[in-house]
């Protein structure tokens, strides 16, 4: 016996479901987003601990920069090393 509602909930592939992988945002988006924050979070370290070591060592503005000069190497790493997985 065919059940009338077996259809009923299974809706066409064309019409309301990308194709597998299409979902969302994707991985590619959801990489990049939390590249971003792993970029912030980064600078907002080093720099801060740059201002930190200035403030307990009077180096004003030398912590500040090697700070910043390293949280800017950090990132370049972050995002080639993000870049790399794809292509």
């Amino acid at each position: 016996m065919d059940d009338p509602g077996a259809g009923a909930h299974d809706p066409s592939p064309d019409t309301e479901h990308p194709a597998d992988g299409d979902r969302g945002l994707g991985q590619g988006a959801t990489a990049f987003m939390g590249l971003g924050l792993s970029i912030g979070v980064t600078l907002a370290v080093l720099v801060g601990g740059g201002v930190l070591v200035d403030g307990w060592l009077h180096w004003s503005p030398y912590g500040l920069l090697v700070g910043l000069a390293l949280g800017v190497l950090m990132a370049v790493v972050l995002v080639v090393g993000t870049v790399k997985k794809y292509l």
